[in-house]
């Protein structure tokens, strides 16, 4: 009886334990990849304005490392017998004062633009992220003297900053950039330090140090993963408003010299013809704009509405 009474209780165990294996299977790295990506597509496809971001984003992005899908023409060289066509078939965006096809120029700008506002994010993120982490994580004396110096940079108006950092540097594209994400590293630097002062107050980091892990390995593995979060959303808003910062710098006449087609020279270029070619300021100053916001958009549904769901 007692041998039955094993059997009948084996059997059972057999029978509820097998429909619990391809749950398991299901539910693996695979599973939940496509899960997230099914999530993702719902996401985004049901929101007209975030996909119309994306698209413009992947667009840019495109014309920046691989101009040639876009425009087959020099953006250097022109017909002096063709200046100031207005847009049309032959020209999308239309012709400047030497002939040379606006939208190959704007197409081939982005290129050095983009490149600009990568370098400045760059150093803005790991300037400031450093600076934050390093005083949110040590805290005491070390915490007051890197906070009073990032106060000091946030009294001064990120544009002047620039305008003061490219002024000893020098013009140029790179100059710009670097100008540009030294004026943001306050903004980083106080994300930072807040996020990395929330997490080490969290039980499980507690934890980790009680069972007596070292500073570094807690600082690795729980402190940098937990705060990394919302500076990366910071870095994609500020992406928008570094393309404004290089666009106006450049407009100033601080970056790439003449004829390389950045996006604010090619501004600059064009204000002395709106009263007969306002294309020449009109169509790269959209570009700009619908760039600037469909970063935005993007920072904005990754911030908020992404982390809702």
């Amino acid at each position: 009886m007692s041998q039955s009474l094993a059997d009948s209780t084996a059997d059972a165990a057999g029978t509820a334990l097998g429909p619990a294996r391809p749950l398991e299977a299901r539910s693996g790295p695979e599973h939940k990849r496509h899960v997230d990506l099914r999530r993702l597509l719902r996401f985004v496809l049901h929101r007209p304005g975030l996909l119309l971001s994306v698209v413009i984003v992947v667009l840019v992005v495109l014309a920046s490392f691989w101009p040639g899908l876009f425009t087959s023409q020099d953006p250097l060289k022109g017909l002096p017998t063709e200046n100031f066509r207005g847009p049309g078939g032959s020209h999308w965006f239309g012709t400047d004062e030497l002939g040379r096809d606006v939208f190959s120029r704007v197409v081939h700008g982005a290129q050095l633009s983009l490149k600009a506002t990568l370098i400045a994010v760059l150093v803005a993120f790991v300037v400031g992220g450093l600076l934050g982490v390093v005083a949110g994580f040590v805290g005491r004396w070390v915490d007051d003297v890197l906070m009073r110096f990032v106060d000091v940079l946030l009294t001064i108006p990120a544009l002047f900053m620039s305008l003061a950092i490219v002024t000893a540097l020098g013009y140029g594209t790179v100059k710009v950039a670097v100008a540009v994400g030294i004026a943001s590293v306050a903004s980083f630097a106080r994300v930072a330090r807040s996020e990395v002062l929330r997490v080490r107050q969290a039980v499980f980091v507690e934890a980790s140090r009680a069972s007596g892990a070292r500073w570094y390995s807690v600082l690795g593995r729980h402190v940098l993963p937990n705060a990394a979060g919302p500076v990366i959303v910071l870095a994609t808003l500020d992406f928008g408003s570094a393309i404004l910062a290089v666009s106006a710098l450049s407009f100033l006449g601080y970056g790439a010299p003449p004829p390389a087609p950045e996006w604010g020279t090619l501004i600059s270029d064009g204000r002395n013809y709106l009263a007969n070619a306002w294309w020449l300021t009109t169509l790269p100053g959209l570009a700009i704009a619908a760039t600037v916001l469909a970063t935005n958009r993007i920072a904005r549904a990754l911030d908020g509405e992404w982390s809702r769901q």
